[in-house]
């Protein structure tokens, strides 16, 4: 082995480097500065939304979308059971109780047919997951909640720049919110976003998210508020990155298509897929193997990582953690992806000749597995 492919790393240029490098001089490193701001517009802008929020993580940025909107102990939110674990610990932190629901096995997003199964009198809000880079399908989800008069949180850490019919994630329902953490299309290191067009919303929100102190009355706080604010250092690497987002995301599809050039016609092996109506922006790379089970899967990962390359497995199911047992239903789809499911290196400095020396690693295990079988 002569060379280590990680599986992500930020795409970090003399732009950031300048940016960040003005903040340190102006000493305005930590929660006030220009760049907040700067980022907050340019972010809104580029999502198409009227108002964007600087938060500390993507984490805090749903739980604040959720305190603001009123919810608490008793109500019920929707979620997919495959996704990060942060999109139900924000529901959790609420009191609310997180219901469940499985996914479509083709974008691995959110079913919208088990939504409107899983919605009773105590359901509030839908969180749907822009999972892997594809948008969830917004238009189906977006008519459930006018009929029954719930929030849509969009949850989209992983999906800077997707769409649903040209109208960009972040601007499909009540707000949505971003993740820049290292690995993400946009970084911070740390940090997040909430987008939205509602103003008494995001005024709301902009007051709890520093402590809930009176613009007018310093060190007065009308109720329990939180620290969930962003630095000017943060928000100068993500606005340097903003600006160059379209760049990001060119080299992101690039490498896909490189990937499904060699993998595509492999039989049994399926890749990141994309809906009619949507645009993906292929956050991860992702490589589902028909049959695998979990074992099978592991066994693939630890060959490639001894060939220097790093993946990594599907979420688990949320259903399936210790501290969400009593919320437990049947999810087949989600139970039968995650086993045979692998994120492959994608970052944007990842080199054609490294794609395909993934490819050719892949390929030669598949085929020393299928001659074992044989």
């Amino acid at each position: 082995m002569n060379q280590f492919i990680p599986l992500s790393q930020p795409s970090i240029t003399n732009l950031e480097i300048d940016y960040v490098t003005d903040v340190l001089k102006s000493g305005w490193i930590s929660s006030l500065g220009k760049y907040i701001n700067l980022f907050e517009e340019r972010f809104a802008e580029y999502c198409g939304t009227k108002y964007a929020l600087t938060t500390s993580s993507g984490t805090t940025a749903i739980h604040l979308a959720l305190v603001t909107y009123g919810i608490e102990a008793d109500d019920e939110v929707i979620v997919p059971d495959l996704t990060f674990i942060a999109t139900a610990n924000a529901v959790t932190y609420t009191g609310a109780k997180v219901v469940l629901v499985d996914i479509e096995e083709d974008t691995l997003c959110i079913d919208p047919v088990q939504i409107e199964k899983a919605i009773t009198e105590k359901t509030k809000a839908i969180i749907p997951v822009h999972l892997y880079g594809h948008p969830a399908n917004m238009i189906a989800i977006d008519k459930l909640a006018k009929k029954y008069n719930l929030l849509v949180v969009e949850d989209a850490a992983e999906a800077h720049g997707a769409a649903v019919k040209g109208q960009k994630t972040g601007s499909l329902g009540d707000c949505g919110i971003f993740s820049f953490y290292g690995n993400k299309l946009v970084t911070c290191g740390e940090g997040g976003m909430i987008t939205t067009n509602d103003e008494e919303f995001y005024q709301k929100a902009k007051h709890l998210r520093d402590h809930a102190m009176s613009s007018s009355k310093r060190y007065w706080h009308d109720r329990i508020g939180y620290n969930y604010r962003m630095t000017n250092m943060q928000a100068a690497l993500g606005l340097a990155q903003i600006e160059r987002l379209d760049e990001l995301l060119s080299r992101k599809r690039e490498i896909f298509k490189l990937y499904e050039k060699t993998l595509s016609n492999i039989s049994g092996i399926k890749l990141n897929f994309t809906a009619d109506w949507a645009s993906n922006v292929y956050w991860l790379v992702c490589l589902e193997i028909e049959g695998y089970t979990e074992k099978e899967r592991n066994n693939l990962m630890l060959a490639l990582s001894h060939e220097g390359i790093e993946t990594r497995p599907y979420f688990y199911p949320i259903s399936d953690m210790p501290m969400y047992e009593s919320n437990r239903i049947h999810t087949p789809v989600t139970h039968k992806v995650y086993q045979r499911g692998i994120n492959l290196p994608s970052y944007f400095e990842l080199k054609n000749q490294q794609i395909d020396y993934v490819c050719e690693s892949l390929q030669v295990y598949l085929a020393r597995c299928l001659n074992l079988i044989g």
